[in-house]
């Protein structure tokens, strides 16, 4: 019986430290008061550590430890042939060992083409990579950045060391455990710091590709078509011959007009006029006759 005393005596101080213990979560409180409040539903006491520990920091990263960087690069370059520097941007990505991330191609007014690709190298090849990309063709604009994320990686790793320990202290309260509300209440536990722990995984995951691939975007444009080249030196002899017949055609094309307006009075015009000839003559063919016949 002392040798049971014992034993869940140990369970209870495992459970105490599991309790007081830094998880990296925010919702360690609430965690410490149910393991707690389970461990005292089995009718067991145990020394606890003194109130108002905390958690240790995590460590800082030595001075000779790996650094991680992310590193970005954004380039714009003028091709002779956007679809043949497309294709040579694809061949140094993979002779580097990176992939295509992303592709586009548009075609502009008809008369040139412009892409755009975001290439992932290693960071060992970023350099180099960098440096023939911007050498297929006329470097418009370049821009790059590199971000220290040491510190934010080693945190991770610390948060997920200790998210595993807590989660392999709550199984080890779980097989101690005899009673089915204290199993319920860590289940619950344990489905909560697996959780926490998934999460802390995926951030692991999401900052090593970003450390260990660089990300490179290549914007290529070809050069619009310049207009056609206008003759500076003056008109010459066939623009004089060509100005003056369109000068002819269109007087021709406006005389036409004015006659065909002026005919319907014109052609009253003559009426008239014969009109007033043929009364003058009569006037004069009676006169001649008068004077005859006084004679």
């Amino acid at each position: 019986m002392r040798t049971r005393r014992h034993r869940f005596g140990a369970v209870l101080l495992l459970a105490a430290s599991l309790a007081l213990a830094g998880c990296g979560a925010s919702g360690e409180s609430g965690d410490e008061k149910a393991v707690s409040s389970t461990a005292a539903d089995s009718g067991h006491t145990a020394d606890r550590p003194a109130e108002g520990a905390k958690a240790s920091p995590a460590p800082k990263p030595a001075p000779d430890q790996q650094q991680h960087v992310i590193r970005t690069a954004e380039l714009s370059v003028e091709v002779g042939n956007a679809a043949q520097a497309l294709t040579k941007a694809r061949t140094v990505a993979d002779a580097a060992g990176g992939h295509v991330a992303n592709e586009a191609t548009e075609r502009v007014d008809d008369d040139h083409v412009t892409s755009r690709i975001v290439l992932r190298v290693p960071q060992s090849a970023y350099d180099a990579t960098l440096k023939e990309l911007a050498g297929a063709g006329k470097l418009l604009s370049r821009k790059a950045e590199a971000k220290d994320v040491t510190d934010q990686v080693v945190d991770v790793e610390s948060r997920i060391a200790t998210q595993r320990a807590s989660v392999a202290r709550v199984r080890e309260l779980m097989d101690e455990a005899t009673k089915l509300s204290d199993v319920v209440a860590l289940e619950g536990q344990l489905s909560s710091r697996q959780a926490d722990l998934e999460s802390l995984l995926a951030q692991r995951a999401a900052l090593k590709d970003r450390t260990t691939l660089a990300t490179i975007t290549l914007h290529l444009s070809e050069p619009e078509k310049p207009a056609e080249a206008r003759d500076d030196d003056g008109p010459g002899f066939a623009d004089a011959l060509s100005g003056g017949w369109n000068a002819l055609v269109t007087t021709a094309k406006w005389a036409g007009i004015v006659l065909l307006a002026v005919a319907p009075w014109a052609a009253v015009f003559l009426v008239a006029y014969a009109g007033w000839r043929w009364l003058l003559r009569t006037r004069s063919a009676k006169r001649g006759d008068s004077g005859s016949a006084s004679s």
